[in-house]
């Protein structure tokens, strides 16, 4: 399972949104073409244009409003990157060296913010201001959903409820906005966008669960992401608020002292507990929940390319390695 085998119906489309993309983000200016170039090289998967245009292709044909739509999400999903590598300090991106870590945070957080103003180009220049309505509706919900995740994680009081109202913000909702552009891009069937919208919203939930799991159980070097990231970072993901749940009383507060503590040597301890107490097992469960149904909202849809590859994309998602 890869996303070559996922995006084959949709090869060469994918090659002409990649030019498209390049294009869009030419300048005068010659350091942001030399910033652009280096964020071109770093090879993303290109999950969200991969949906977009997949989701057109499946409620009808990819128009020329489907590579605007897959330009504008991944125009911000970028601007996005870029700005969370200088909050979190981060030195490497996708195995290169990340932008803030070559051209520092002043000239990182505004090559940000020119993605972000090419994407609200993109929509304003085509006319596409659902597009705009939809995508500005994501950033607002990504935005609120990280600076939620923030509060808890200083007040040490997350909740199963809350976790699920983070992800679903800062993750899923730009996934469910791929979705439903693509949709929107193709059809005017308001049932086959609300399944894609709703398709879309669950398999990025199992996406974020996923990556979650991840940080427990270890992933390929690849990504350049050590496991037990979240831990240091004192975010409370659903493996361990479970077994804080499930854990006697003095045990839970043994764990939640050591993650409070700036002990280097933690991970172990926690991710023992974790795994005893049932953090593992239940988010495994809650994955195969809500890839179920992401392909619920794909049972809609008559049998295709477009669709098997949707199928195949949840199953990639939800057990993915990297």
């Amino acid at each position: 399972m890869n996303l070559n085998k996922i995006s084959k119906p949709i090869k060469n489309e994918i090659e002409e949104f990649q030019k498209i993309f390049a294009g869009t983000l030419k300048s005068n200016v010659a350091l942001v073409d030399l910033i652009t170039k280096y964020v071109l090289k770093q090879k993303g998967k290109k999950i969200r244009p991969i949906l977009v245009l997949l989701s057109a292709k499946l409620c009808g044909k990819i128009s020329s409003r489907s590579f605007v739509a897959a330009t504008l999400v991944e125009l911000l999903h970028t601007a996005t990157l870029i700005h969370d590598d200088v909050v979190d300090e981060a030195k490497t991106r996708r195995g290169l060296p990340s932008i803030n870590a070559v051209w520092k945070n002043k000239a990182a957080v505004l090559i940000g913010d020119f993605f972000l103003s090419k994407g609200l180009l993109v929509s304003l220049d085509n006319d596409e201001f659902e597009f705009l309505k939809t995508t500005s509706e994501a950033v607002r919900r990504m935005s609120e959903g990280e600076l939620l995740q923030i509060q808890k994680a200083r007040n040490f009081d997350a909740t199963e409820e809350t976790y699920f109202r983070v992800i679903s913000d800062k993750t899923a909702s730009l996934i469910k906005t791929c979705c439903k552009l693509g949709a929107l891009s193709s059809t005017n069937d308001k049932v086959k966008i609300e399944k894609m919208s709703s398709f879309g919203e669950n398999i990025g939930i199992a996406f974020q669960l996923r990556d979650d799991l991840l940080d427990y159980t270890g992933r390929k070097k690849l990504l350049g992401k050590a496991t037990g990231n979240d831990l240091k970072e004192k975010k409370f993901t659903l493996p361990l608020l479970v077994a804080l749940r499930n854990a006697p009383a003095k045990k839970s507060k043994e764990i939640m002292k050591l993650i409070k503590s700036d002990s280097s040597k933690k991970f172990d301890t926690v991710y023992y507990f974790v795994e005893e107490f049932g953090g593992i097992n239940y988010t495994i469960d809650k994955i195969s929940h809500y890839a179920n149904l992401a392909l619920d909202s794909l049972a809609h849809f008559a049998d295709s390319e477009s669709k098997e590859s949707l199928t195949e994309l949840v199953s990639f998602v939800t057990t993915r390695e990297y």
